[in-house]
């Protein structure tokens, strides 16, 4: 099945793991009558190479996923809308997982039992999940992304992945360059393992935090 089918076989429409926040929201602009559905399903993607099952795991039921890693702080916010009415989606499960600033995954190779960067929420009545973690690194054959899954139920979940513009993005790896000592992401979308076929509805924002001295960054789903 080609990804960009978004697992339709398997009747996941339901779930409402949608679209650009942007086509959605233009949607519920204010008219004198109701406005049809204007969603348009995000690509699924590939939970490998390095998932974990979190389910058993209370430890992941977390907003702050960092533990013990070091980078730019970014506040990562989700909005799950649902496909059939373009409305927020509440009390559904959202899974993220993450690289490092350097590339690496817990959980495996030399990070095997070590659990930073992974996490999971629960939507609010916004359909939204917020999250605090790093701005991931990269590494060789894929550029800067994070992973996320979204669950309906123990039966409906859907998969996919985001990621930032590039030129913003690698502005904060040349402004931290004691932090992100790899440097820039060498990468363009066009070479990169996942979104060479097409990012539009995976391109999260990134906004500085002034509080924080990070980013926050936005999703609609």
């Amino acid at each position: 099945m080609k990804r960009k089918d978004f697992l339709r076989g398997f009747g996941l429409v339901g779930i409402g793991s949608m679209i650009s926040g942007k086509v959605a929201s233009s949607s519920r602009t204010m008219t004198s009558g109701p406005m049809p559905p204007n969603c348009t399903l995000i690509p699924a993607e590939t939970a490998g190479p390095f998932p974990l099952d979190l389910t058993e795991n209370q430890v992941y039921f977390r907003q702050d996923v960092r533990e013990d890693r070091t980078g730019v702080q970014l506040n990562q916010r989700i909005k799950i809308i649902g496909l059939e009415n373009c409305l927020p989606m509440p009390n559904v499960r959202v899974n993220i997982w993450a690289c490092d600033k350097d590339g690496n995954y817990s959980g495996y190779g030399s990070q095997t039992g070590l659990t930073y960067m992974r996490g999971y929420q629960i939507t609010d009545a916004n359909g939204e999940v917020n999250f605090t973690t790093i701005l991931p690194g990269w590494y060789p054959g894929r550029i800067c992304h994070i992973h996320f899954q979204a669950y309906v139920s123990s039966v409906y979940a859907a998969i996919s992945q985001l990621t930032y513009p590039l030129a913003e993005k690698n502005a904060i790896y040349a402004a931290h360059p004691t932090l992100y000592t790899k440097g820039l992401d060498p990468l363009s979308f066009n070479n990169d393992g996942v979104f060479a076929d097409g990012y539009a509805y995976q391109l999260a924002t990134l906004t500085p935090n002034p509080d924080t001295g990070g980013y926050d960054s936005y999703l609609e789903v």
